[in-house]
């Protein structure tokens, strides 16, 4: 094969050219497999050196070597241009202008929890009763004691309930278990007539599908001199009736047994479940929805009242477990699961304010 510099020279000009004009990677790969691929043109130069005589060597071994070496970086500095040059572009079309003004339609909604929290708030203050609040962590005494829970109690065991670390003095706090510490600081800071509900947080070591490890309740106190059952029976049925907004409900109170209250009753509702729906108010089934009592005397002497000269008594339900029946959930766990689908479809706007006279779900 007749081979001259000026060939070999004019070879690296016209691939030095088409480097240059590769307008994107697939281009200039292409360039790259025609010049230096195993069938490359510079490729079938330098394998033609075996069969040219020494002094062809001499001038084309160094000469095809020094080429091979400018393509490839010729062709590593174009390919660094072209990535460098794809990546402003992709920055340019997924740049976000943080300066556009916010989305017109509102995106935010009032949890299940909330909602239910100040229907049931509502129904009460329209009862007279007002709203108290305690502390997330307590002693032993306002979670357990005052309550007259036992020492040997099974809530009082480790597997149900969270405590902290000892403190200085070997005592230990625990996450309350319910909100009736509410009920006992209130005793103790109020003198009667005293008409509260507690709602808030509690904490237990207990998860599935119906129960998690923070849920919500809501205990209600009523403490006068001249407070009987039947008042208790009257005020549940009046919550009942407005909270599921149903004009004929059924109720039946079962003996139970509480340490806190005594007599001890668990309260069930008329409803039906054909057809795999519930329905409140009608129906022969029945359904268990909150417990309640009248108060223990030993309860109001820990609170420092004459538990011979005042009474009262006490409920209590979850909160959680009364939006799931109110507005048909059958898993309390997406409750705390942050999802904002969930909350578009179970959420409440924030002006559907409930009240008593405008309705209480819209």
């Amino acid at each position: 094969m007749s081979l001259s510099e000026e060939d070999v020279r004019a070879l690296e000009t016209e691939i030095t050219s088409a480097i240059d004009g590769a307008g994107d990677l697939n281009a200039l790969e292409q360039v790259r497999i025609d010049a230096l691929g195993k069938k490359g043109r510079v490729t079938s130069l330098m394998k033609n050196l075996g069969g040219m005589t020494p002094d062809e060597k001499k001038i084309f071994g160094p000469l095809l070597n020094q080429i091979k070496n400018r393509i490839s970086g010729s062709i590593d500095a174009r390919k660094s241009s072209l990535e460098g040059a794809a990546l402003n572009a992709r920055l340019v079309d997924e740049r976000i202008d943080v300066t556009l003004p916010a989305y017109s339609e509102p995106e935010g909604r009032i949890h299940p929890v909330s909602q239910v929290m100040d229907e049931i708030s509502e129904i009460f203050a329209d009862l007279g009763f007002s709203v108290a609040e305690g502390p997330d962590i307590e002693d032993d005494f306002h979670n357990f004691t005052a309550l007259n829970i036992p020492p040997e109690h099974p809530a009082r065991q480790m597997h149900d309930t969270f405590y902290l670390p000892e403190d200085e003095n070997g005592d230990r706090k625990v996450l309350r278990t319910h909100t009736s510490p509410v009920q006992i600081r209130t005793m103790q800071n109020s003198q009667p007539p005293l008409r509260i509900i507690a709602p808030g947080r509690t904490y237990r070591s207990d998860s599935d599908a119906t129960h998690t490890p923070m849920f919500h309740q809501v205990e209600g106190l009523v403490i006068d001199e001249d407070t009987h059952m039947g008042h208790l029976k009257g005020t549940l049925e009046a919550f009942v009736t407005a909270f599921f907004e149903v004009d004929n409900i059924k109720m039946r109170f079962r003996p139970s047994y509480f340490p806190f209250t005594e007599p001890s009753a668990e309260v069930d509702i008329g409803c039906s479940f054909k057809g795999g729906e519930l329905r409140i108010g009608e129906g022969d089934d029945w359904l268990e929805i909150l417990g309640c009592g009248m108060v223990n005397p030993k309860v109001l002497d820990h609170c420092g009242l004459d538990s011979k000269k005042y009474q009262g008594f006490a409920f209590g339900c979850g909160i959680d477990r009364l939006a799931m029946l109110k507005y048909g959930m059958t898993d309390l766990r997406p409750f705390f699961d942050a999802d904002l689908r969930w909350m578009r479809h179970y959420g409440f706007l924030p002006l559907d304010i409930p009240t008593i006279a405008g309705g209480l779900s819209r």
